[in-house]
């Protein structure tokens, strides 16, 4: 990742946290809503190499570590999107039929979305922390996957015409 990319990639994610710190966890929507953060995180990483998903998943991971609605200790959010951006950007580079495809994408950062709440889950109960009933787990991430499928659609357009324009490729979803 070059310098230039880096600074023009990291205005864009500081917007996105801050969208989220101030608008997104405001919505009170039912079966628990969605983190925007890890879509756009992950909707990044799947346009990317793995070593740019990685980065990618580190700088998400710090942002999402520092969110005042993360109650896990300091440094499990980043371990969590670390892995998980890296093995979405795997999973979709080289193959042109899921980078050309938005609906591979959407069900791409569904399934990462979903697969990274089950992972901090797995590694806050590692940790000792609380993880509460199953019943509650369960509609937890069938809401998450829910808003997950709902947005990501929306904002893939505007986020793969900026990743495009960061990296300067020319093509675009």
């Amino acid at each position: 990742m070059s310098l230039r990319s880096f600074l023009y990639s990291t205005p864009v994610f500081l917007t996105i946290f801050l969208l989220q710190e101030a608008v997104v966890t405001q919505l009170r929507l039912p079966l628990g809503g969605f983190n925007l953060l890890l879509i756009v995180a992950l909707i990044w990483a799947a346009l990317s190499t793995p070593e740019i998903g990685a980065l990618t998943g580190f700088g998400a991971g710090i942002a999402m570590d520092l969110s005042q609605s993360s109650s896990g200790p300091m440094g499990q959010w980043t371990l969590v999107m670390i892995i998980a951006c890296y093995v979405v950007a795997f999973l979709g580079y080289g193959d042109d039929n899921i980078r050309a495809n938005p609906i591979n994408i959407v069900l791409l950062t569904t399934v990462g979305v979903v697969a990274a709440r089950i992972f901090y889950l797995v590694l806050g109960i590692l940790l000792g922390e609380q993880a509460g009933n199953l019943q509650s787990i369960f509609w937890s991430l069938a809401g998450t996957a829910f808003w997950t499928a709902i947005i990501s659609p929306l904002v893939l357009k505007v986020i793969s015409f900026i990743h495009a324009n960061v990296f300067g490729l020319s093509s675009r979803i």
